[in-house]
């Protein structure tokens, strides 16, 4: 099975002191695992941005994206065609504002054929969600 993560899970899993911080690791760990390019540039703002409450330097954020994310994951890309066509698709899905960032992880995940998409903010998908598109989950421990 593959998946897609979205950036609250990578967030999550790289924090320690993150709610879900153990089930996005184990997921960030399991194989088959996809990203949107975007969620690399939006890690990044969230981690040095502050709004977790702390800021964590530009030459931490990019070494822990180079060292804990990318190395587990396939970053999927979409053309500007792919970007374009998702841009068109998205009104008649409701898409509007910033949900179109969600929404495009959405469809990175449809390109990669995951099976899933992963997010702490399932209820952001779920209403452009439709028959077809990868399951929204949230994290679920993995007590082995």
């Amino acid at each position: 099975m593959s998946a897609a993560l979205d950036s609250s899970i990578l967030i999550a899993a790289l924090i320690d002191a993150e709610r879900h911080h153990v089930e996005c690791g184990e997921l960030l760990d399991q194989p088959s695992t996809h990203i949107y390019a975007h969620a690399l540039s939006e890690v990044y703002s969230i981690l040095t941005g502050g709004r977790l409450g702390f800021r964590l330097s530009a030459e931490i954020a990019i070494r822990l994206l180079e060292q804990s994310v990318l190395p587990n994951v396939e970053v999927i890309t979409l053309s500007a065609r792919e970007l374009i066509a998702g841009l068109n698709e998205a009104p008649g899905r409701g898409v509007r504002g910033a949900a179109i960032y969600d929404y495009l992880h959405l469809v990175a995940a449809r390109k990669a054929k995951a099976s899933r998409i992963y997010t702490l903010n399932a209820s952001n998908f779920q209403s452009f969600h439709r028959a077809g598109d990868p399951e929204v989950s949230l994290p679920v421990r993995q007590d082995g």
